[in-house]
């Protein structure tokens, strides 16, 4: 899934430019600038996204059961788990601004060599925000991180809710998420929806809040599926500009 060649990637201590886009770090807020073509309908994207983490952490998870953090061959840090987002475009010309997050994952071998599903969940709350991630691992073990997310940057560790499902995809993809015993998640609107990947927001319960939650599922069992691969170029061109 690399859409540019090694010649437009760069990188500094603060800095990240990929192609005409880059992401840029100041010490307080990090600056991410669009300047693409999106598809499958070619149109132009330009313009600014400014994440202002409320704090900065350096938790980290393993994801595959490999053992430490060191020897895990899959990672996953929430860096900014709550944050203000400030989306500036010109092209399409928008405006908003709101409650954000900002995480990465990162990994030593394919994820569909590892995994066959995961499921993430985030909710903010009045004291900061609520994090779900459930993986389901090619060795048949689960991984379940329930995580209170504070604005100060802490992170505390939290029994997992029961698992509850959520229906099913447009491309027919099974999805599930965790919620309160006694409560049913509900889809409020998709927001993306992909053979093997789906995001959408959820009116759900967790901890005894009522939230409003972004909910993402993955796939790796439909992404490794060769009609999948041969349709990804059309979604993810390559290009050496």
């Amino acid at each position: 899934m690399t859409e540019r060649g090694a010649p437009t990637l760069h990188t500094s201590a603060h800095r990240l430019q990929i192609g005409p886009s880059a992401l840029a770090w100041d010490g307080s807020a990090l600056t991410i600038t669009l300047d693409e073509v999106s598809l499958p309908l070619p149109r132009r994207l330009r313009g600014t996204v400014r994440v202002h983490p409320a704090a900065v952490t350096a938790r980290a998870f393993t994801l595959d059961g490999a053992g430490s953090h060191r020897a895990g061959l899959h990672r996953w840090s929430p860096i900014a788990p709550v944050s203000r987002v400030e989306v500036a475009l010109t092209d399409p010309s928008l405006r908003w601004s709101g409650p954000g997050y900002f995480d990465t994952n990162e990994g030593d071998a394919p994820l569909e060599q590892s995994f066959k599903e995961w499921d993430w969940c985030r909710a903010p709350t009045a004291a900061g925000a609520t994090i779900l991630y459930n993986a389901r691992r090619r060795d048949g073990s689960d991984q379940a991180l329930a995580l209170r997310a504070g604005r100060d940057g802490g992170i505390e560790a939290m029994p997992p809710p029961p698992p509850a499902a959520l229906p099913r995809t447009l491309w027919r993809m099974a999805q599930s998420t965790r919620a309160d015993a006694g409560t049913v998640p509900r889809m409020v609107h998709r927001l993306e929806d992909t053979p093997f990947y789906a995001r959408s927001v959820l009116d759900t319960t967790l901890y005894g809040d009522r939230l409003v939650a972004v909910h993402e599922s993955l796939s790796l069992d439909r992404f490794a599926r060769p009609w999948v691969q041969a349709m990804l170029p059309f979604r993810i061109p390559r290009t050496s500009r």
